[in-house]
């Protein structure tokens, strides 16, 4: 029988795992801390005691106990706020270790996970379950669980000291606060809260990707005139989550007042009790003490009861959070097969490949068969759409193959540990991404251990040496948040100078010239050919004119192969190629006509 999966605080301290004991002394202290910090109501029901006892005679008061009653209760508060902050700062160490190890997790975990988990799954998603919702076990850890105990505790032994002290008057104090967390109830524990916990996490997980989409398209919204009314996902999204804030509000309003009003004045449900029983005995001085102490005491529990609540709900939230958190982790991560291999050759081998997206998706890919030679450039061409980078990309593994295989030299990719097959292969993004970092740190990415000489020598070769030195700081300078800016061509050079670093035995090149101008592009054309030297080389063309001494060019229609070989010998079949040829020329004598001029300055 499979085991059933923990939850809320259960499953908390299963993640913290070894710094499980360290959670548990930090709860001990602070239970201590709760003993201590209730040590001045004691001292404040002898005070009273002294004060009634002599009250017709005040010169037999004890001054001397009421003082020492006094330091006494200053003492306890003082230490029992001293070990709450021990307590704390214990419960912090490991709220930072917990979630440095969670992060670690959840990134090495995505690290091996198929790139069709991230088309499924939105960068907002992903990022609230990383940021927002592992940040609320810090929160949670640090600053609420050491609370959670102490208030817990206290709660206790305020109750138990109640009803020693005076049943009934503990009976007309724990009556209220029952009734009170039976109207809470549903909305703590019940399924109606689960499902609203539920939805308020989808919301914010849909408001941020719905930002972070807006916030990417401003230049074209900016452009066009118009208003966040117009980007209609983030503005529906926002909408979405109003009205849920507000029906959530309104749901839980009468219960949640009524609740508030009740522990707020238990006091009014003692006064009656005590009243009836000073009535009958009313010369009982000990019975009027108590009944004094108990209007104080009720005061006093109205605080942390309040604050259980606040708690409850909290948990509540960390456990829906680390739910989000396991979905991520339970995804399949890329397989390999128990008989990993090390290629020493780098032909790459498409056997048959078919593929799909999605499982019971359209394929985009069909009986996709040809061999990349080692020493030799291989291109890819077709229309948009046609599948060219779906076949880069199935390389290095983004995605499996649904049927067929993929073998460097002659070893299946499946077989090649993740790793190691990162490192026989550089990709050349038309996209590229660059961190948040300094220009020398995003160039030594492709190789860690290199030299600065190497790493300046990489940029000298992708002809971005001189335009780094024109920097305010040279290969110091930040780029991207709080830092320069850089054009696509420029970011596209600083990639092919990351790439030559590496130096990997089989090089993929997304159109490694697109963005490059006129005056550079030939300059980076002398670079790729040095580059590419005895290396397997697949490139995914745009502009014909850079593939036309390629080995061999391979066009790709609609997911097949419909054409293969070289230029000339693609040129006189009379093929799709040719008409790509023509089409691509005859872009290039493309000018506006003189005669359109001539109308657009008349109107």
């Amino acid at each position: 029988m499979e085991a059933k999966k923990k939850e809320g605080l259960a499953r908390l301290f299963e993640i913290a795992s070894e710094k499980k004991k360290f959670l548990i002394i930090s709860g001990v202290v602070s239970i201590i801390s709760a003993f201590f910090l209730l040590f001045p109501y004691l001292m404040v029901y002898k005070i009273m005691e002294e004060l009634l006892k002599n009250a017709s005679s005040i010169s037999n008061i004890n001054g001397s106990s009421l003082m020492n009653w006094a330091i006494y209760g200053n003492i306890a508060m003082i230490i029992g706020y001293i070990l709450l902050y021990v307590g704390a700062m214990i419960a912090h160490i490991v709220a930072y270790n917990i979630i440095y190890k969670i992060r670690i997790k959840l990134s090495e975990h995505m690290g091996k996970l198929p790139m069709g988990y991230f088309n499924k799954n939105s960068i907002g998603k992903i990022k609230s379950v990383i940021e927002y919702d592992v940040e609320k076990i810090e929160l949670f850890i640090a600053h609420q669980l050491p609370d959670l105990v102490s208030t817990v505790v206290m709660i206790i032994i305020i109750f138990i000291s109640m009803l020693y002290l005076n049943f009934w008057y503990g009976l007309a104090s724990i009556i209220p606060i029952v009734v009170g967390y039976s109207l809470q109830y549903s909305m703590l524990c019940g399924e109606k809260a689960k499902a609203g916990l539920k939805e308020y996490f989808d919301a914010l997980e849909n408001i941020n990707t719905s930002a972070i989409q807006y916030v990417r398209g401003m230049p074209s919204i900016k452009i066009f005139g118009q208003t966040i009314h117009s980007f209609r996902e983030f503005y529906n999204d926002m909408i979405a989550y109003r009205n849920f804030s507000i029906q959530y509000a309104k749901n839980y309003e009468k219960s949640y007042v009524l609740f508030n009003t009740i522990i707020a004045s238990l006091f009014t449900f003692i006064v009656p009790v005590g009243l009836l029983f000073i009535s009958k005995e009313p010369s009982n001085l000990a019975l009027s003490i108590t009944f004094i102490f108990f209007l104080i005491l009720s005061m006093g529990i109205s605080s942390p009861i309040l604050k259980l609540n606040a708690l409850a709900t909290t948990v509540n939230r960390i456990s829906e959070g680390l739910n989000r958190i396991d979905r991520i982790m339970e995804e399949e991560p890329i397989k390999i097969s128990e008989d990993v291999k090390i290629p020493s050759e780098f032909d790459i081998k498409f056997n048959d490949v078919s593929f799909a997206y999605n499982k019971d998706g359209q394929e985009v890919l069909k009986k996709i068969k040809f061999t990349a030679c080692q020493g030799e450039i291989t291109a890819l061409v077709g229309p948009s759409g046609s599948g060219k980078s779906t076949i880069a990309q199935l390389i290095p593994r983004f995605w499996d193959v649904n049927n067929g295989s993929i073998t460097i030299g002659d070893i299946d990719i499946k077989s090649i540990e993740n790793k190691k097959l990162m490192d026989i292969i550089s990709f050349v993004f038309q996209e590229n991404f660059l961190l948040t970092d300094t220009i020398f740190n995003n160039i030594l990415i492709g190789s860690p251990n290199a030299q600065k000489k190497e790493v300046i020598d990489a940029a000298k070769a992708a002809r971005c040496h001189e335009f780094i030195k024109a920097l305010p700081n040279g290969y110091d300078t930040y780029v991207g948040n709080k830092g320069t800016y850089l054009s696509g061509g420029e970011k596209q050079r600083i990639s092919v100078a990351r790439a030559i670093l590496k130096n990997a035995p089989i090089l993929i090149l997304d159109e490694a010239t697109a963005f490059a101008d006129p005056e550079n592009e030939y300059e980076m054309q002398l670079a790729l050919q040095k580059l590419i030297k005895n290396k397997t080389v697949l490139v995914i063309a745009h502009r014909l004119t850079t593939i036309v001494d390629a080995n061999k060019i391979i066009v790709i229609e609609n997911g097949e192969i419909s054409e293969l070989g070289t230029h000339n010998s693609l040129i006189a079949n009379n093929g799709l190629y040719k008409k790509m040829w023509e089409a691509y020329n005859a872009s290039l004598n493309w000018k506006v006509d003189s005669r359109f001029i001539k109308e657009v300055k008349k109107e």
